[in-house]
């Protein structure tokens, strides 16, 4: 690595990313540094992998910065006041950081803070690169995740040789914002795929089908997919614990509206799939894995 690297962020995504990064430093390729708000949490990451733990993100604050985090008001949070980056980088003398945000997040938005940030109180301002994620905690933790990257391309290339023991894809999408446009395509496909799957399994329970056979059929078949390949347990168990939750997947959908607006879109599909995540949530299953949407659909069925 050319450039020192931290991560903020260690949910469900970030804490195996950080553990493939940190095992890449082991090797000589430099070290990592993480910040996690809950503190015990980045305490274990480094005793387990040797990353530096800093107790706040300014002390976080490297060349190029990571942030797995759910939106753009938590990436704002590390950013600001005494304690966060900007301070840090200032204070380090770090020269035109990169900050990286990997998490799902509108793309106007983002764009309004990559203009803001441009003219930051750091020396030559702050970079900003949208390389929003797609391969679930399963991706993550084999270091197979999809990265969709708005930048130039000499930000992609060396993104893609910092990221190369995560990722199995680093594409260049275009300039800033793309990524983050790019990740809402993704999220529209995974909501919808999620719900014609829970709908599939809830429909085939309902005709005395077992749900293990149905998945092995449909995975041998047309019908397979990578959501199959990785939720199957959810569905075949009826047991959805916590993974990427229904609560962020409504929270896409509602950019990805956003975006067909802004466009002149009518995505019907994608409204459905809105609706019933949004229903899900409020049923107060916003917590749970976003397969776990099959529980709003079966629900219909008790109805009277």
């Amino acid at each position: 690595m050319t450039r020192s690297l931290s991560l903020l962020g260690l949910g469900a995504m970030g804490l195996p990313m950080a553990r493939r990064l940190a095992a890449r430093s082991r090797e000589g390729g430099g070290a990592l540094t993480v910040w996690n708000r809950s503190a015990p949490r980045a305490q274990a990451l480094g005793l387990e992998t040797g990353a530096t733990v800093a107790a706040t993100p300014a002390d976080a604050a490297r060349e190029v910065v990571l942030t797995a985090l759910p939106d753009l008001p938590q990436v704002r949070a590390v950013l600001e006041g005494p304690d966060g980056l900007l301070a840090g980088w200032r204070a380090a003398g770090v020269r035109r950081p990169m900050l990286v945000v990997c998490g799902t997040v509108s793309p106007v938005a983002l764009r309004a803070l990559a203009d803001e940030l441009a003219t930051a109180d750091v020396p030559g301002g702050v970079e900003v690169v949208d390389a929003p994620m797609s391969g679930g905690v399963l991706g993550a933790a084999e270091g197979r995740i999809s990265f969709f990257v708005g930048g130039t391309e000499a930000q992609v290339a060396e993104l893609a040789e910092l990221l190369a023991p995560c990722a199995s894809r680093v594409t260049r999408m275009g300039g800033t914002g793309t990524g983050a446009m790019a990740k809402l395509c993704n999220q529209l496909v995974v909501a919808e795929t999620i719900t014609a799957l829970s709908e599939a399994f809830a429909l085939a329970r309902a005709a005395g089908i077992d749900a293990a056979t149905l998945a092995d059929a449909l995975g041998s078949g047309l019908a397979a997919s990578e959501v199959l390949r990785q939720k199957r347990h959810h569905w075949v168990d009826e047991s959805f614990e916590a993974g990427g939750s229904i609560d962020y997947q409504v929270k896409d959908l509602r950019f990805a509206r956003e975006a067909a607006d802004e466009a002149g879109l009518t995505l019907d599909a994608a409204r459905t799939a809105l609706a019933l995540f949004e229903a899900a949530s409020d049923a107060g299953d916003g917590a749970l894995d976003h397969s776990g949407v099959y529980r709003t659909i079966i629900r219909t069925k008790e109805q009277p």
